[in-house]
């Protein structure tokens, strides 16, 4: 049982900038689009830079030319945002490089990606670096409105009876709000583990409760062997 891949959840049409569209240009896209940031692509369509909100707002903060005191200027972060706020195009206001991730990857991977570099969103390129979507926090946490019932037809096929080769009937599972409740009989103890883990692990679900009971305890058995457990 696999989980989502970004490509299933990424946005595939998007908006692009070369690096000489102009600063105006720039700032009626992001308002006309809704949009917080604008990918920068070179003629073959790799990604090669970013334009934020954020980046824009240096030419306000700066209004005027006014330069910081020495002590701030000396700051790198600082020193960037003075030069940005003298952009006039793409090109010189962008951040690069672009955090970027693959179609291919698991959405968790994009997540973690995600909250390690504290970004809003990846983009999502091709082996050659070509740019072919975007994935936002928003469109992960779209997996949490999956259906309940789908969630629930999900849980029992996938869980009990794929992997854990049990019959589906024998069980009850309910879903409400994203909490999956399971009640039933597993031959051991270890199959009532691994089913919270593949339960915990499908897209859309808030939360597992576990009712389910085992016929022996192969965990004990296996480890008075000296055996770790296999799932």
């Amino acid at each position: 049982m696999r989980e989502p891949s970004v490509d299933q959840v990424m946005t595939r049409e998007v908006v692009t900038v070369g690096t000489a569209t102009p600063f105006k240009e720039l700032v009626e896209l992001l308002d006309s689009g809704g949009f917080s940031a604008l990918p920068v692509v070179d003629e073959r369509k790799r990604a090669i830079g970013v334009v934020s909100e954020a980046d824009l707002l240096a030419k306000e903060e700066f209004l005027g030319g006014t330069a910081p005191s020495p002590a701030l200027f000396a700051a790198r972060a600082r020193k960037d945002r003075w030069r940005k706020s003298g952009a006039v195009s793409a090109g010189e206001i962008m951040t690069a490089p672009v955090i970027t991730i693959t179609p291919e990857a698991p959405v968790s991977a994009a997540a973690r990606q995600l909250a390690r570099s504290g970004v809003r969103r990846l983009f999502v390129v091709d082996p050659e670096g070509t740019l072919v979507g975007v994935v936002s926090r928003r469109d992960l946490l779209r997996l949490f409105l999956r259906d309940d019932e789908q969630l629930r037809a999900d849980v029992l096929q996938q869980v009990f009876h794929r992997v854990l080769l049990a019959d589906p009937a024998t069980f009850e599972v309910h879903a409400k709000g994203g909490v999956v409740s399971v009640r039933g009989r597993l031959e051991r103890r270890g199959d009532t583990e691994l089913a919270v883990r593949l339960i915990q692990a499908m897209p859309g679900v808030v939360d597992v409760e576990s009712d389910l009971t085992y016929g022996w305890d192969d965990t004990v058995v296996k480890a008075e062997s000296g055996l770790r457990p296999r799932y």
